[in-house]
């Protein structure tokens, strides 16, 4: 069994308890591990860039690891703040590449079109098993499908599924 995750709402508004259980049993099934459900009132302080008017990625991964579980754990931060990295317009999430933290944002999944929260949640796990991927050192992968793939759009989350194809899979050597 690979190192447990622990899931935690970040977000502003309040938690979809249904999400987030949505979201740690794809996690549970992609990565074969525990997955617990965080209940924490913290909220990164410092993420904000009024410039952008996004909150920065790299700030919440830093106060993910310092205010979440301690190590091995890892800490995927769910939010629904809107997210940037520099280089990018925005981002879906981000994650420490073989390291411990990671978090995507609901804020764009909707593509601004509103969708079933069904709908909204199957795009949030399948982004939080790529990310939590990154975390166990998964790069981006090819295999149609595969939720290790790159997701410039909401059309390419689409079209992938909230697993790991074979190649990743026997990556994480499982």
């Amino acid at each position: 069994m690979r190192g447990s995750v622990q899931l935690w709402w970040i977000g502003d508004q309040e938690e979809s308890e249904r999400m987030l259980e949505h979201v740690r049993s794809h996690l549970v099934r992609a990565f074969r591990t525990e997955v617990g459900i965080l209940r924490d009132p913290r909220r990164p302080a410092d993420s904000w860039d009024p410039r952008r008017r996004q909150h920065s990625s790299k700030k919440i991964l830093s106060f993910l690891l310092e205010a979440g579980p301690p190590p091995p754990a890892r800490v995927l931060g769910v939010t629904d703040r809107d997210l940037f990295i520099p280089i990018l317009t925005f981002v879906f999430g981000e994650a420490q590449l073989g390291g411990r933290a990671a978090v995507v944002s609901t804020a764009r999944l909707d593509d601004g079109v509103p969708v079933s929260p069904r709908v909204l949640w199957e795009r949030v796990a399948t982004e939080c098993v790529h990310e939590v991927g990154h975390t166990y050192g998964l790069l981006h992968c090819s295999t149609e499908r595969c939720a290790m793939g790159r997701s410039p759009s909401v059309r390419d989350v689409d079209a992938k599924r909230g697993l790991l194809c074979r190649d990743c899979l026997a990556r994480l050597g499982g």
